[in-house]
């Protein structure tokens, strides 16, 4: 038996299913039951009643599926599976930021710790960043801890002053504006679509600013025919794979093809294999931190439209 049927196997003898995010290997999609964005992810575990969840993603991840499925085991194939950004923050330098600016709501990237979570006020994703700070009505938001996504909504609200700390994803920090206008002039009709992880000079020069799901969605619906991706590789992986096999003939072109998230790629079927036959890498939060984190999500919830909650 080859590893992906053993794999499935497993899944079934142990009620188990694996989420994947869109920046992993792209062959572990062949023993997933959901692909997609970290919070969407997190959403659809919550729903199913599956007894074990396999999170093939970073750390932060495993832990908001932990806060949406409390009673179920969730497990993370290589627990040094970690994101940059979110290791940029931590509760003290939070809480030192939040000192140096008394009395203002913080909204907090999905990509941090359920530690980090607890100690704010909202959470939010790339999809919804924009609409969660303007439904606050405040006229100053403390945004943490994507110093890029938060410029990114003060150039969409310039009415709300954004007060960001300096957190970044070394990876989308990668891309200049240098590769932009490099392909602005290699692919003069291809669209070029962005991540708004990037910095606002790469962001202004793009054609379409969206999350993951954002700019597969938009691919997917645009009758052009060539696009030059601005986010990580396995994006890019999964949209030429997808072309192929359902005829949309389009070609997409990675940036640059060092736009590679060497934390994603530590996962493997055989971690997966091994995680879940030993059923080991078992994710625990905190009860007291997981309750304030889980609220901090799921004011979230109460203040956007449930579309953009993915």
């Amino acid at each position: 038996m080859d590893l992906i049927s053993k794999i499935k196997e497993l899944k079934r003898e142990k009620n188990a299913i694996v989420l994947t995010h869109c920046y992993q290997n792209i062959e572990i999609d062949e023993v997933s039951d959901f692909v997609g964005d970290s919070l969407y992810l997190s959403k659809m575990a919550a729903q199913t009643n599956a007894d074990i969840i396999v999170f093939a993603g970073v750390y932060f991840m495993a832990q908001s599926a932990k806060l949406l499925s409390p009673n179920k085991k969730v497990l993370l194939p290589n627990l040094n599976s970690g994101c940059m950004m979110a290791d940029m923050i931590n509760v003290e330098n939070l809480k030192s930021f939040k000192d140096r600016n008394p009395n203002i709501p913080v909204v907090c990237y999905i990509n941090s710790t359920a530690e980090v979570k607890a100690n704010c006020d909202v959470c939010c994703t790339s999809s919804n960043a924009i609409e969660v700070v303007k439904n606050l009505n405040s006229d100053k938001v403390l945004f943490v801890p994507d110093n890029f996504l938060g410029k990114y909504v003060q150039h969409k609200l310039p009415n709300i002053e954004i007060i960001t700390f300096n957190g970044y994803c070394p990876i989308h920090q990668r891309i200049r504006l240098e590769e932009i206008e490099r392909a602005r002039k290699n692919y003069p009709n291809a669209m070029i679509l962005t991540h708004p992880e990037c910095n606002q000079e790469v962001a202004k020069r793009s054609d379409f600013i969206g999350s993951t799901k954002e700019i597969m969605e938009y691919v997917k619906k645009s009758d052009k025919k060539q696009f030059v991706i601005a986010t990580e590789k396995g994006v890019v992986d999964r949209l030429n794979r997808d072309s192929k096999k359902e005829g949309w003939n389009k070609e997409f072109i990675l940036i640059d093809e060092n736009i590679i998230c060497p934390d994603m790629k530590k996962n493997s079927l055989d971690s997966i294999y091994n995680t879940l036959l030993k059923e080991e890498n078992v994710i625990e939060i905190d009860l007291d931190v997981a309750k304030k984190a889980t609220k901090c999500i799921e004011k979230m919830f109460e203040i956007t439209s449930p579309i953009k909650n993915c």
